[in-house]
């Protein structure tokens, strides 16, 4: 059986769309076809080799999408056939299987536990999590990274309690799950910032009290005037920019929390006086806000359905696999909040 994938091939290059044989099933593994898949930051850090040299080339990408199983291999039981799933990157419930390997024009190409860039996919049983039938495919997509990773930010990392100023720094894909997250956690006020407007609209639309634009005004002033000259208890960096990471950890009150979910370039280093963080203060990473999704989705699912919030504003693109690279181009420019890849049924 063959799928059209996007394949990346070199580092820094454009994605190549071409098709690819599928493996057969082995221990642990589950054949899906997957409808829709979003483009997410993360798969342009692989591209451009954020974390170093890739020694996995050439391989498949994506790890956030709405699917449908087809087949289940050896001992898989926590989904079935015709299940419609959230494929996520986090694992969830289920056997760790080992990663799938494809065929290429006489190459292997890697793949994971998970890719999403392409029609049909062989997964690993943890990263399913069969939801509702009527799910909507672009919402299942958000469950899979976005809204898990932004409410687990502020649920886990930071742990945020009612009241607390939060600031949101970074208004893309998971930014947007974060400020979400900071409104439904009782957070205030909920301070957005980005540079660019339709962003920050998006994030006062999902519940930011206040939003700062840094293509016109400086951030630290900016926020501090947002704050009525105080600190906040919790700074969320989602650029992974060194110099923007230094002044989060500033904005930080003494007791207060900063988390960086932007990854950091390999190559690059930041500054700081440790001080602070010996009287209190906390610095640290988020590894998909430490979600575990085969119990958070039901419960996100659950308040939705219940009309806690909604995901209109969230998708500003779409798109099919063939202009995949385009939509790339776009996220890197900042014009896309998030894109979504649409499969066309048999095709």
């Amino acid at each position: 059986m063959k799928t059209i994938a996007a394949i990346l091939t070199e580092q820094r290059q454009p994605l190549i769309i071409d098709e690819v044989e599928l493996p057969s099933l082995s221990y642990g593994q589950v054949l899906v076809e997957i409808h829709a898949t979003r483009i997410c930051g993360s798969q342009i850090g692989e591209i451009d080799g954020v974390k170093g040299p890739d020694r996995w080339l050439p391989h498949l990408l994506g790890h956030e999408a709405g699917a449908t199983v087809l087949e289940v291999g050896p001992e898989v039981r926590h989904v079935k056939v015709n299940d419609r799933v959230v494929c996520h990157w986090r694992p969830g419930w289920g056997i760790e299987a080992r990663g799938a390997v494809y065929s290429w024009r006489g190459r292997t190409v890697n793949a994971g536990c998970i890719t999403t860039f392409q029609q049909y996919a062989v997964l690993s049983e943890n990263r399913l999590t069969a939801v509702p039938k009527d799910t909507d495919l672009e919402l299942c997509c958000l469950l899979a990274d976005t809204l898990t990773t932004g409410f687990g930010v502020i649920n886990n990392d930071a742990a945020v309690k009612i009241g607390e100023a939060v600031v949101v720094i970074g208004c893309g894909g998971i930014g947007l799950g974060v400020v979400l997250g900071a409104k439904l956690a009782g957070a205030h006020p909920v301070i957005a910032v980005d540079l660019h407007d339709h962003k920050l609209e998006a994030a006062r639309h999902h519940g930011a009290t206040h939003v700062v634009n840094t293509a016109r005004v400086e951030l630290i002033s900016a926020v501090r005037n947002a704050l009525d000259g105080g600190l906040a208890d919790v700074v969320v960096d989602g650029t992974g920019n060194p110099n923007v990471l230094e002044k989060a950890f500033e904005l930080v009150g003494p007791k207060g929390r900063c988390v960086g979910v932007g990854v950091m370039p390999l190559d690059r280093k930041m500054s700081l006086n440790t001080l602070p963080l010996h009287m209190g203060k906390v610095l640290r990473g988020s590894h998909g806000g430490e979600s575990r999704p085969a119990e958070d989705i039901p419960r996100y699912l659950r308040i939705f359905k219940a009309g806690r919030f909604e995901s209109t504003g969230f998708v500003s693109h779409r798109t099919q696999l063939a202009s995949v690279n385009e939509a790339i181009g776009k996220m890197r420019c900042g014009e896309a909040i998030h894109t979504i890849i649409h499969f066309q049924h048999g095709k």
